[in-house]
């Protein structure tokens, strides 16, 4: 049985992703977050782990297994994911590969080491609703293809 999994701390599309499952007759949906995010909604189950950097990560890895679809922003939460043979998207409807991600981590160690140095790096930009479509189009996708 395939799971929706959702890194639901500040994420922008849980319900969308929620109604593209029940659509889809997804038959659970897990969504993981940590103490200072109580999320709850009808058609799910909430996890909630302690506070703690990456605790609601590796909660949500240790539950995903092959064939499971995860949403997360989370470049390292998708590689440990993608391991584990899962489909894995973002909140703008990337969907991440192991063609991908690689790029994609290097990128963020980068940014990480600017900052470090004291430097900025930009910040995201306010959501749209061509990202809400983009992230429904590439969800329904995966969904359609299982």
């Amino acid at each position: 049985m395939m799971k929706l999994l959702i890194d639901a701390d500040a994420c922008p599309v849980t319900d969308i992703a929620l109604d593209c499952a029940r659509q889809h007759n997804v038959e659970e949906c897990i969504l993981l977050c940590d103490t200072s995010h109580m999320i709850e909604r009808e058609n799910a189950r909430t996890i909630v782990v302690s506070k703690g950097a990456d605790s609601a990560d590796f909660a949500l890895v240790n539950l995903v297994k092959a064939g499971d679809v995860v949403v997360t922003q989370d470049y390292g939460l998708a590689a440990m994911c993608l391991a584990k043979k899962a489909n894995v998207l973002n909140q703008n409807g990337l969907i991440f590969t192991e063609f991908n991600i690689g790029s994609l981590l290097e990128q963020r160690h980068f940014a990480k080491k600017v900052r470090m140095a004291g430097g900025r790096t930009k910040g995201p930009s306010k959501r749209t609703k061509e990202q809400d479509e983009a992230f429904l189009k590439s969800l329904w996708r995966i969904l359609e293809d299982r």
